[in-house]
């Protein structure tokens, strides 16, 4: 999620009529965040894009137009809002989305905070659409730009767009731009995956699976795991997750879905979590916890919960809340790996 100063510079360019909202036609937003700020949109008129599944109930709940997350084709707009996700190919690639598909004429704004490369996200969008225009407030820069064809640099934009698509990032991993280490095995999921001892048992659940690397390690080393499900927020991933499985398709499942919400209860005798911490830029590690609570909350009373996080997040306390006993298992190169049995059930 991005921080609210990044979305009322964004409409600082809509208010001061640097950018205009269109008199009428859909006004789509790509890689679409609920929040206050669309109240500042005509709401019958918003068409979102997102791939993340908390966003999309939200905007769903919320009575948006929400595409659907496997959609190819979006539609044309006079203005195409893009939110930039934190993974440079990913926004290069909704930046030539939304360029290739404007009319002419159609404008395509953004915005983020020059700390986190607005003035390299300016210039990285002037380099495929010709020109852009900007201002700022708070440190922060809303940018965009006139989709003129004579000027667009169609072989870039595809080839940014090409560059977005899933590989193989060793053999039989696949993963993608956006995706969580997207380009290497994380030091941190490695460490716990040599962690799970061979003789684990039963059904688990891998929360948060990303490219599917921790489930695939661990159907792979433990044979009497009877079965992995991935549990995953980024649509984007699931190709990746299916490729990857694919040799071990029949001992996993692989679900779009929102840990904090989607999962069943008192269900699985372990799980497998290298949690997220971060709001847009920043950590956040109450988010880490509101995933401690969801995987006490999904094992059955004796399951165990297996969780690598960086050293300085403080998940003790909530370990402590929501289980019976936990241990500190490594301490190694700035990760813990920590193991939770026993998830106490609310009285």
């Amino acid at each position: 999620m991005m921080d609210t100063i990044v979305f009322d510079t964004l409409l600082m360019a809509l208010d001061t009529g640097a950018v205009p909202v269109p008199e009428e036609g859909p006004i789509l937003l790509l890689n679409a965040e609920p929040g206050s700020w669309l109240s500042q949109l005509p709401k019958e008129r918003v068409v979102c894009r997102t791939s993340m599944k908390p966003a999309y109930d939200a905007l769903k709940a919320a009575g948006y137009n929400v595409l659907a997350p496997d959609s190819v084709e979006i539609p044309e707009a006079r203005l195409t809002i893009v939110v930039p996700p934190r993974q440079r190919d990913f926004a290069r690639a909704l930046y030539a989305r939304a360029l290739l598909a404007a009319p002419e004429g159609g404008y395509v704004l953004a915005s983020l905070p020059n700390t986190l490369g607005g003035k390299t996200a300016e210039k990285t969008l002037a380099e495929i659409a010709g020109d852009a225009g900007s201002l700022s407030k708070h440190k922060c820069r809303a940018f965009w730009t006139v989709k003129h064809a004579g000027l667009v640099n169609e072989d870039l934009a595809q080839a940014w767009i090409e560059e977005d698509a899933p590989r193989e990032i060793e053999p039989g991993l696949w993963s993608r731009p956006g995706l969580f280490s997207w380009d290497r095995i994380d030091p941190g999921s490695e460490l716990l995956a040599d962690s799970v001892p061979e003789y684990t048992k039963g059904i688990g659940i891998d929360i948060g699976a990303g490219n599917g690397f921790l489930s695939r390690e661990v159907l792979n080393n433990c044979d009497k795991v009877e079965r992995m499900d991935l549990i995953e927020a980024d649509y984007r991933a699931l190709f990746c997750q299916e490729q990857t499985m694919a040799p071990l398709a029949a001992r996993c499942t692989i679900k779009w879905g929102d840990a904090l919400k989607d999962m069943p209860r008192a269900t699985y005798d372990f799980a497998l979590m290298n949690p997220p911490f971060h709001t847009g830029r920043a950590d956040n590690s109450e988010l880490g916890r509101a995933f401690i609570r969801a995987a006490a909350a999904t094992l059955k009373p004796s399951g165990t919960l297996w969780l690598v996080a960086n050293r300085h997040l403080p998940y003790e306390s909530e370990l402590t809340a929501c289980f019976r006993g936990h241990e500190m298992l490594e301490d190694e190169d700035g990760y813990k790996i920590i193991k939770a049995e026993k998830p106490k059930r609310p009285k």
